[in-house]
């Protein structure tokens, strides 16, 4: 599935959301669903960059995407619930969606975290993905098939020292999507798996690593057949699978 080849109607006239999608892997994501066929909806915090990825998208002459600015660290209960009410009245169900939006909090010993960040990371990072879940649960079910897909990391699976809430919050991530999956089993047409990048080119890898060359790394174009294979339907019966996008 890393050498997968996708169809170009792979997720034709399929409606998916991408969380985090003004930068970075969320963003390549989300162009290339769309490069693919898809309506996107691009979820995120900053609203001008969410229209720099609608621009590229209608220049391309992609099926026109929707934007849906929502700040993940402050929104309610309510905004969750008036996100699946309107994607309803747009579109009638959603296919699929990409949870990519994540903090990283800060780089210190747990003695000296500060509280009120790891609550934000939580917040952001555990919270926010569960809410999206319930709130969109079923618009999700009346998709032919549909796809949630986590963003996991290799310190959400086994701990290291000075990673903080993001660690802690990644090994939520996998109990949550492992959960969902268990419960989604036999009795639903959504699947559900997870997705750890690996080191690749982002803002938030160069902020945990300032000193590393970052043209080392893959890019977010680089890791995305993965991304693309777990959202279309050739991945029908892949489920509760935590998949490395760079196996060593």
């Amino acid at each position: 599935m890393l050498d997968y080849q996708a169809a170009n109607d792979l997720l034709q006239d399929k409606v998916i959301l991408v969380t985090g999608a003004g930068d970075g892997i969320g963003k390549e994501a989300a162009l290339q669903y769309a490069a693919h066929g898809a309506t996107v909806i691009l979820l995120g915090r900053t609203t001008k960059k969410l229209e720099q990825v609608y621009d590229q998208i209608d220049a391309q002459g992609y099926p026109q995407a929707a934007i849906v600015p929502l700040n993940l660290d402050t929104a309610a209960e309510h905004d969750y619930i008036e996100l699946a009410n309107t994607i309803e009245s747009e579109f009638g169900r959603l296919d699929g969606i990409l949870h990519n939006a994540s903090l990283l909090g800060a780089r210190t010993p747990l003695a000296n975290f500060e509280p009120s960040t790891f609550e934000q990371v939580m917040r952001v990072n555990v919270n926010a993905p569960f809410l999206l879940n319930q709130a969109l649960m079923p618009l999700l079910q009346k998709a032919p098939h549909a796809s949630i897909v986590f963003t996991s990391s290799s310190v959400g699976r086994k701990a290291k020292a000075y990673w903080g809430a993001y660690a802690v919050s990644k090994f939520a991530t996998e109990a949550m999507m492992q959960l969902l999956a268990d419960e989604m089993e036999n009795i639903s047409n959504i699947r559900v798996n997870a997705i750890n990048p690996g080191a690749t080119r982002t803002s938030m890898r160069a902020f945990a690593y300032p000193a590393e060359d970052p043209n080392t790394l893959k890019t977010p174009a680089d890791i995305m057949p993965l991304y693309l294979y777990l959202m279309g339907d050739d991945s029908l019966e892949v489920n509760g699978q935590s998949i490395d996008a760079q196996p060593k």
